[in-house]
């Protein structure tokens, strides 16, 4: 288990194995830990999964990672962002959202708002996951050393 930046709860990394510690965190997050458990997800076609409707859900995304440059700092305000890695690895950023400036001011409708940071850069490795909460910014879908194509599940659990 790794927690960066302490805070409650600050992102959170950690192997799927483990998935099922964590759902204390929220009640719903019992859920996407179900789900994420009992699927074989490297068989998971892409797309939305719904699992208590939109109060959990996944999202199956197939896609290739991409230069830092063109990543983009993000954070939600109504879902926990479960990121787990099917297949391949990525670069995520992660960042305290009191540490940033606002760039595209929250959209309800996407449960989103764009930011400026500078922040720290881990690697999601096949078979692990990363929790992020509002106040969690990151930035997804970076590449390592080079572009490969990764298979990532994508649970929103409402909070």
């Amino acid at each position: 288990m790794k927690h960066i930046q302490g805070r409650e709860p600050a992102l959170i990394t950690d192997s799927l194995r483990h998935i099922g510690q964590y759902a204390s965190v929220h009640s719903r997050l019992k859920l996407a830990a179900q789900f994420l458990a009992t699927r074989d997800c490297e068989m998971l076609e892409p797309g939305k999964y719904e699992i208590d409707g939109d109060h959990v859900y996944a999202l199956v995304q197939h896609y290739e990672t991409k230069p830092k440059e063109k990543g983009l700092w993000e954070a939600h305000r109504q879902y926990l962002d479960v990121q787990y890695m099917a297949e391949g690895s990525e670069t995520l950023g992660y960042v305290p959202i009191d540490r940033t400036e606002v760039t595209r001011p929250y959209d309800k409708d996407g449960d989103y708002a764009l930011f400026a940071a500078s922040g720290d850069f881990f690697t999601l490795h096949e078979g692990h996951f990363a929790l992020f909460a509002p106040h969690d910014v990151h930035m997804p879908g970076i590449r390592l050393e080079t572009a490969l194509p990764v298979k990532k599940i994508v649970i929103k659990v409402m909070i």
